[in-house]
């Protein structure tokens, strides 16, 4: 594979909300793209979406070119990889569906062109399977929703993947703005699903279990740890949490009393019941919001925390600059 083509188009196979959502920053990063779907209606949808994100990409800052009339759309596979420097699929999560995919994008692309997955749960060493002739250039690049605001990517590869495709999905994606997280190993839901099912795990047990309401378990996460894992992650938070002792004195503090709550954890059962009680207790929380009114006020917040943290990484490498000049 030659590891210094540039990459200036991008087909985005799969147009629901994460293809769409991808396909409005890759435009926003003045990339031409080429959509495809088969679903009724696709184009459409694809545009309206593309059209409700153009705003907060504005707000973030459009790269030179970003224009929505890069934007083609084809219902037919063959015309939507010709010519594409970079392939993003967003089919449905069957892996019979996948293997079919990635076997005719294999036979339809040239051998040097990532092809990357936004699977959530399948592992690429299964979907490859599908590839007969370079499954060497196929990788997983999962986003975390919605792609055009939220800055994750997970690049994991299967066990016929190339280290030269894994570097060069790492380098396109970040500089598209992405911030690549490599894993070294396939694990079923890759890394931030699994926190997040972890996480989600102890929350449906502390309401089953009738210890808080749904909004106040909500209220915990957003006002309390949730605050901080927006600026900093959980180990970082933790060498904070030492004080001038940084970890070491955080693990010498702290392991006891932590591995002791692991210890009563509770593992829900979600049946009928559990979910009624979420369900009617996430209804009361939301009271008359629609899910559009939602969306909007997570896009809000979150830009202004995208925002503010350009604006600290700005000023950081500022410092550092003027430092080695100094």
């Amino acid at each position: 594979m030659s590891n210094n083509k540039p990459i200036s188009r991008v087909a985005v196979i799969g147009t629901g909300v994460v293809g769409a959502s991808w396909t409005a920053l890759f435009l926003a990063k003045g990339l031409q793209v080429m959509a495809t779907d088969v679903a009724p209606n696709a184009e459409a949808s694809l545009r309206r979406f593309v059209d409700a994100a153009w705003p907060a990409l504005r707000r973030l800052g459009f790269a030179l070119g970003a224009s929505q009339s890069n934007l083609t759309f084809t219902a037919d596979l063959s015309a939507a990889v010709k010519g594409a420097d970079f392939i993003q699929e967003n089919g449905p999560e069957r892996i019979d569906f996948k293997k079919k995919l990635y076997g005719q994008l294999d036979e339809l692309s040239q051998p040097d062109v990532i092809i990357a997955s936004s699977s959530s749960g399948l592992t690429m060493s299964e979907i490859q399977t599908g590839c007969t002739s370079h499954p060497e250039r196929c990788v997983i690049g999962h986003p975390f929703h919605p792609p055009h605001l939220i800055p994750l990517v997970e690049i994991v590869g299967g066990a016929k993947t190339s280290e030269d495709a894994l570097q060069r999905a790492t380098e396109f994606y970040t500089a598209i703005g992405k911030r690549p997280v490599r894993l070294h190993k396939e694990v079923p839901g890759h890394v931030a699903n699994r926190l997040q099912a972890a996480l989600g795990r102890e929350v449906y047990h502390l309401v089953s279990e009738g210890v808080v309401s749904v909004a106040d378990v909500d209220a915990a996460l957003s006002w309390g740890p949730g605050l901080r894992w927006g600026i900093m992650g959980q180990v970082l938070l933790n060498h904070l949490g030492g004080g001038q002792g940084g970890i070491e004195h955080f693990f010498q503090q702290f392991t006891g009393p932590m591995t002791a709550w692991w210890k009563v954890l509770g593992s829900p059962v979600l049946t009928p019941e559990v979910q009624q009680m979420l369900t009617d207790g996430v209804h009361a929380e939301v009271g008359s919001r629609s899910i559009d009114e939602l969306e909007a006020e997570r896009d809000e917040v979150l830009l202004g925390l995208l925002e503010l943290r350009a604006q600290a990484e700005n000023r950081s490498a500022g410092r550092k600059s003027a430092a080695r000049v100094g």
